[in-house]
């Protein structure tokens, strides 16, 4: 069995940019939430809003950006739910449109098996761009990693929030909208609505049995 989870929302109970914006006032705080938001619903090209994101913000410490990063709140529930899936034998990864400044650490954290990621490029010590390496269709970050293991489709679970997760449903067997979005939350097969990721275990449990086992060691 294989997870894949989103991050920014999902494993993170946070949104990377938007709390990085704060640093330079509540009017760009606005600015870069209005795009995070439009991203997250599909109301704009997703790459697009993020290099405009990043853009807005270019030229913040590298310190205060790592800083910042370190320091987001691990969603209620994700070590619960890691440790229990890892316990059982499930393989478990993370794509995320956000960055490895966020994502490296969850993956010490969470034991996760794999983690994806796009990179912030800082110059003389400031934040200068983005290298994109996970687009929109984050599946295409994944496919070579399940092909290599060898994993069904049937056998793949998917958890995500925002709209330019979606591409992720077409190589699950079994899709959870996580305090998603409306559209999301119209094509998933369950939803959680509340930020709190060991109720995934409940589902879970219904949909695989013995294939789950609820340990909830820290």
């Amino acid at each position: 069995m294989l997870i894949i989870f989103d991050v920014e929302g999902v494993l993170l109970n946070a949104e990377y940019l938007p709390v990085l914006a704060q640093k330079f006032g509540p009017q760009k705080e606005k600015e870069i939430w209005d795009i995070t938001k439009q991203g997250i619903r599909g109301e704009i090209d997703w790459e697009d809003g993020l290099c405009k994101r990043v853009n807005a913000l270019r030229g913040i410490p590298y310190e205060e950006a790592l800083s910042i990063g370190e320091n987001l709140e691990i969603m209620p529930g994700a070590k619960v739910l890691c440790n229990a899936l890892r316990n059982a034998g499930w393989k478990m990864i993370a794509v995320s449109g956000g960055f490895t400044i966020i994502t490296d650490r969850l993956k010490k954290e969470l034991l996760l098996d794999k983690i994806y990621s796009n990179e912030l490029v800082f110059k003389d010590g400031k934040l200068d761009e983005v290298i994109i390496s996970v687009t929109s269709d984050k599946s295409k970050a994944v496919n070579e990693i399940i092909r290599e293991w060898g994993i069904r489709k049937e056998d793949i679970v998917v958890v995500v929030d925002g709209a330019n997760d979606l591409k992720l449903f077409e190589i699950a067997g079994f899709t959870v909208g996580f305090c998603p979005v409306d559209v999301v939350k119209a094509r998933a097969d369950a939803i959680i609505e509340i930020r709190d990721l060991t109720l995934l275990l409940n589902l879970l449990e219904k949909k695989y049995g013995k294939a789950v086992l609820t340990n909830t060691k820290q």
